[in-house]
């Protein structure tokens, strides 16, 4: 068997398709969907995700705000430019760029942004919205998970998924999504006795622990479908996921390849986020 490969950078062109035609319509009633970004400090790898992030604003028409701060800067001053955003009518989404440098509580500040324009989907009230199905703004990597399913008909009702990770920017809420759509799910972490016997009951196999080609052909079951989390670096400097895709894509049902593969769904959604609370804002007038 060969498995059918998930192109995720063919459904997020499709989607940002959908989604910049949604902003036209909203520019024709004088809203346009405005994401602020703010980067503290000069993390390389942080900085290459928000010049990504600012290129797809423009893309799809929206705007896009990037604001930097100092290394030094204040736990204070971070919070407060946050609460400045919040009460700006012209922006809808707002995102602070972790990790944040050590003296910043990232907590504290994923919980003053507000519920409403947290796009990123991490504050605990949308955390807790999330997990009793109620709507709203959903973890970007993991919604995109759930939209590539969906897209290649793929049923979750059902079935059996194995989630290896547990972050709770991915892993914990990927899980979430699956038994929202009626699977049973089981999660698997570092203290996992015989990952293997868990991960080759899994009908649907999650790998999001960030070590390179972490999971192999003995960890999967037959015609499984699995979603590659992992964005790593190899020995040779050569871009992989968590999955040894050569070998498992002899067995695997589907799977989602690295780059290509679940990577492009996730500025994808951030965008469908900002998308849906500009709408929701003008509901509110």
């Amino acid at each position: 068997m060969t498995a059918v490969i998930i192109n995720g950078r063919d459904v997020a062109d499709k989607k940002k398709h959908e989604i910049a035609q949604e902003v036209s319509s909203l520019k024709g009633q004088g809203v346009t969907p405005g994401l602020v970004v703010i980067l503290v400090g000069n993390n390389h790898a942080s900085r290459t995700y928000v010049t990504n992030k600012e290129k797809t604003c423009k893309e799809l028409g929206m705007n896009s705000l990037l604001i930097e701060m100092p290394e030094e800067t204040s736990e204070a001053e971070l919070l407060a430019k946050i609460e400045e955003l919040n009460n700006d009518a012209a922006i809808h989404g707002i995102l602070v760029q972790l990790p944040l440098p050590k003296h910043i509580d990232e907590t504290k500040v994923i919980e003053t942004i507000s519920p409403l324009k947290d796009v990123d989907g991490f504050h605990p009230i949308n955390i807790g919205r999330m997990m009793t199905g109620q709507n709203t703004f959903l973890p970007c990597t993991p919604f995109g998970i759930m939209v590539l399913l969906e897209e290649y008909g793929i049923s979750v009702a059902g079935k059996h998924a194995v989630v290896v990770g547990r972050s709770n920017i991915v892993g914990k809420p990927v899980g979430q999504l699956l038994l929202n759509q009626h699977a049973t799910v089981t999660y698997c972490h570092s203290r996992t006795k015989d990952l293997a016997e868990q991960t080759r009951q899994a009908d649907i196999l999650v790998a999001a622990v960030g070590i390179p080609n972490f999971i192999t052909a003995e960890h999967v079951k037959e015609g499984a479908v699995v979603i590659d989390v992992g964005i790593n670096r190899n020995e040779a400097g050569k871009l992989c996921g968590d999955v040894a895709f050569a070998e498992v894509s002899e067995k695997a049902g589907y799977i989602t390849p690295v780059p290509k593969g679940v990577g492009p769904m996730t500025i994808t959604m951030l965008m469908y986020n900002t998308l849906q609370s500009a709408k929701e804002s003008i509901n509110r007038k």
